[in-house]
């Protein structure tokens, strides 16, 4: 009884959340009106995605006069935390998609194109197709780039047949990641869960797709006739100790093996066999079932453009700035946003949703002479899907310290009914209004 009661306080809990939500939603948002700082000054964005969109949407409120320029060669947005929803079957392909136009303000220039040079020191940088562009103030955030080369034999070709999936790669990877999965659902054998040993997106959807597939198997029936493991990449399942504990129960009551400091480095598709490096030497590895995800690194033009950081990532090239901040160590008028950022965490959208503020503070009172004390202090949220109907609200900073947004209403390491509708339901509006710049 006491569950039940627990049970239905949660619901009236949440229920009053969402509607809170839909009146923030209705009007467009809580943010206090402050008066426009006059400028002139040229901005420049690389990037359209989830930071570039949603600081481009808050500097045209708080700038007059300001010539912002986004430069962004994709046509489509994605909506990256529905990936894992897709390959899981639940969610078809088209949920991630809509147009990069779709999200921009009025009154911004968009460069349909790719940033193929940046010259720090002359405020300069060059697209593919030849036009160079100045600035007199940069925000790189540019997203980083999967490096499947780096796994030796795979090909973005492979995903969807024989046994491998790859949803980090796309909306349609993600789907056809679905479409092995689902064969190995239905046949069982033995699946092998990966993530890479770089810094990394959302570095919970690899547990995510591992908790997911093996639900779905009980659901079907065909459990049984599996073996699951989860290749961690180092001596812990999560970067937050106390997360990373609770995962391991999970993993042990639900007959999932964890295989420490393995990092996948090749695999030979033909004879489903999958290679890793280990601390005892090369280990091989047969699979029914390889969930394969690279190591991740900033783009190109980054790591070559002197911004990254010389003295740590250095395989990865994030870029140089200070943690709090987010305005880069040696060129004032840089500032980074999101992935591409070079701080110890936050490499995920709720990530963004806290570091724009922050830069669009810091920015726009260095454009009027000024300074400001907004500071990012890392804030990182995972909701760990645990199960079809079940996730874990995890919310965390640069120290680890838990910081749930929800205290009394949402237990972080609690598997929830309502932790699954904030990830499924609640998260996506969250985020669009974070692109509008209204959240």
């Amino acid at each position: 009884m006491r569950d039940i009661l627990k049970e239905a306080h949660s619901r009236r809990a949440f229920l009053s959340m969402a509607a809170g939500a839909g009146a923030v939603a209705a009007t467009g948002g809580a943010r206090a009106a402050r008066a426009q700082v006059q400028t002139k000054a040229h901005i420049v964005i690389l990037g359209a995605g989830a930071a570039g969109a949603a600081l481009a949407n808050r500097l045209t409120e708080r700038l007059d006069g300001a010539q912002i320029t986004i430069v962004d060669g994709r046509a489509e947005h994605w909506y990256q935390p529905g990936f894992s929803l897709i390959a899981a079957g639940l969610k078809p392909a088209s949920y991630s998609v809509s147009q990069t136009t779709d999200w921009l303000p009025k009154g911004v220039t968009l460069k349909a194109d790719w940033a193929a040079e940046i010259d720090p020191e002359a405020r300069k940088l060059r697209l593919q197709a030849g036009e160079t562009l100045t600035y007199d103030y940069l925000i790189v955030a540019t997203g980083l780039t999967l490096d499947h080369a780096a796994i030796e034999g795979f090909s973005l070709d492979l995903v969807g047949k024989d046994g491998i999936g790859a949803l980090y790669a796309g909306p349609e990877y993600a789907a056809r990641t679905w479409q092995a999965a689902s064969a190995f659902v239905e046949q069982g054998g033995v699946g092998i869960f990966t993530r890479p040993a770089t810094e990394m997106k959302c570095a919970g959807a690899p547990l995510k797709h591992t908790f997911l597939i093996d639900d779905i198997a009980r659901d079907a029936g065909t459990r049984g006739k599996m073996d699951l493991t989860y290749a961690a990449n180092n001596n812990s399942l999560f970067g937050v100790p106390i997360v990373a504990e609770k995962v391991r129960m999970l993993f042990g009551d639900r007959g999932i093996d964890a295989q420490y400091a393995h990092v996948l480095r090749a695999i030979e598709p033909g004879a489903k066999r999958a290679i890793f490096d280990t601390p005892e030497g090369r280990v091989e590895r047969d699979y029914d079932y390889l969930h394969v995800i690279p190591p991740q690194r900033a783009p190109d033009v980054v790591r070559q453009s002197g911004l990254s950081w010389a003295d740590k990532w250095v395989d990865q090239g994030w870029v140089e700035v200070d943690k709090h901040n987010l305005r880069h160590r040696r060129y004032p008028e840089i500032f980074a946003l999101g992935d591409v950022a070079g701080v110890p965490k936050g490499k995920t959208a709720a990530s963004v949703k806290w570091q724009v503020p922050v830069v669009e503070d810091h920015l726009v009172a260095q454009i009027a002479g000024d300074t400001a004390e907004t500071s990012y202090h890392g804030y990182t949220s995972c909701p760990l899907i645990t199960r079809v109907g079940r996730a874990m609200l995890i919310e965390f900073d640069y120290n680890d310290n838990l910081v749930p947004s929800f205290p009394g209403v949402i237990a972080p390491l609690e598997e929830l009914w309502i932790s699954w509708l904030m990830k499924e339901v609640a998260l996506k509006a969250t985020y669009n209004a974070m692109l509008r710049g209204k959240a």
